[in-house]
């Protein structure tokens, strides 16, 4: 195989992105072959924009020959039964995030891929993971330039979203339709990252969750965790889609010091020795730990894209190149998120891993006391996603 044809399943938002990225011929390597869509007027306008078939039907366009991969973009529920027949009929899947609503859900998908599928290519759009800055603090936490990690903070309140985003769409916001709010909508990313540039495991999280606080919807809309890892250190992860203006702040302390990245910067504060040694065997009472203030350089050329995962998935397909992305990473980010709603609502903590029949049982019970509460008329405007794109750690 010399080119990947690819089938975009559903031109939402996100859908319309990735369509694109294709007839800009932004994707080596890839071709747009077709595109699925049950919206007859959408059907209609890409069949002209992209001068490709247009299905009505899921099923008939795997049944089509016409593609190699998906990639699916469509409200969260139907990502991993979507998943799960592409894989049937033998196809690669590049999934949107995130891969699931429940933590149950992303483990039968996990299992299935890993038992059964695994000669596929199986990705997820987390495209954080290209961040120049973000990877550069992956590098020197692996690298070991922190020591033992101790804390990491993130304060990411720049989620701001107006009555008109969350009427872009009749299952938006609401429990039975998207499954969630900030945690499940704009936070996978966040909650992605955490694991991916600490490495460290979440063992219980502590929460506050307010729904419809500063919306009329029906999800959570404001969160505050707190996360205990299994190594002893301590996380805090503040986030909200009504605070404005919004702060990015994110901040990861060790034995040797701590990174803050800001404002697109990265600045690390080292010490000159060991904080833990320091605190051992200082004969002082009171001492300032000696600091030296570096500002770490990072590629500012770019920034994250989703065009970088794309392409990466169709490396992988064609030369056997290491994905950036895999999709089985979606359910360690759904899982934190799952837990910081449940912790968040009920106010108890919540044990890892995860109890997959709680969280459902939860799923349920929310949908019955909140579900048609959203009291905003579905808009057919269409929301311009680059708007949102490099509006977290690295801006």
């Amino acid at each position: 195989m010399d080119n990947v044809r690819f089938g975009i399943v559903g031109v939402g938002n996100m859908g319309t992105n990735h369509v694109q990225s294709f007839l800009d011929n932004a994707i080596p390597g890839a071709t747009l072959t077709a595109i699925c869509e049950t919206d007859a007027d959408k059907r209609d306008r890409f069949a002209k924009k992209a001068n490709v078939p247009v299905f009505a039907e899921y099923s008939q366009l795997l049944a089509s020959g016409l593609v190699d991969a998906v990639l699916i973009a469509v409200p969260h529920y139907q990502h991993v039964p979507m998943a799960l027949q592409a894989f049937e009929k033998g196809l690669h899947v590049l999934c949107e995030k995130p891969i699931s609503v429940t933590v149950g859900e992303a483990r039968r998908l996990n299992d299935a891929y890993t038992s059964r599928f695994s000669h596929l290519r199986f990705g997820i759009m987390f495209q954080l993971r290209t961040s120049p800055l973000l990877a550069k603090i992956r590098e020197l936490i692996q690298q070991n330039e922190l020591g033992e990690l101790t804390r990491m903070t993130w304060i990411a309140t720049d989620w701001f979203r107006t009555y008109t985003y969350y009427a872009s769409g009749g299952w938006r916001a609401t429990w039975a339709g998207e499954g969630g709010g900030v945690l499940i909508n704009q936070c996978p990313h966040n909650l992605d990252m955490i694991g991916w540039l600490t490495g460290l495991t979440p063992q219980r999280v502590t929460a506050v969750a307010a729904i419809a606080k500063k919306h009329p919807i029906e999800v959570e809309d404001e969160v505050s965790a707190i996360i205990e890892f299994t190594s002893g250190a301590i996380g805090h992860f503040i986030t909200t889609t009504g605070e404005a203006p919004g702060t990015n702040r994110l901040e990861i302390a060790g034995d040797r010091g701590k990174l803050v990245a800001e404002a697109g910067k990265l600045l690390f504060r080292r010490t000159r020795q060991s904080v833990d040694e320091t605190n051992r065997t200082s004969p002082r009472s009171f001492i300032n730990v000696e600091t030296w203030d570096i500002e770490i350089p990072f590629d500012h050329s770019r920034t994250e894209s989703p065009r970088i995962i794309l392409q990466n998935f169709t490396n992988s397909i064609l030369r056997n190149e290491p994905l950036l992305s895999p999709g089985v990473d979606g359910l360690k980010a759904l899982e934190l998120g799952n837990a910081m709603l449940m912790a968040g609502v009920t106010r108890q903590p919540v044990d890892f891993p995860v109890d997959a029949e709680a969280y459902e049982a939860l799923i349920k019970d929310l949908t019955k006391r909140y579900g048609g509460k959203k009291q905003l008329q579905t808009s057919t405007a269409t929301v311009d996603m680059s708007e949102s794109f490099g509006n977290k750690a690295t801006k």
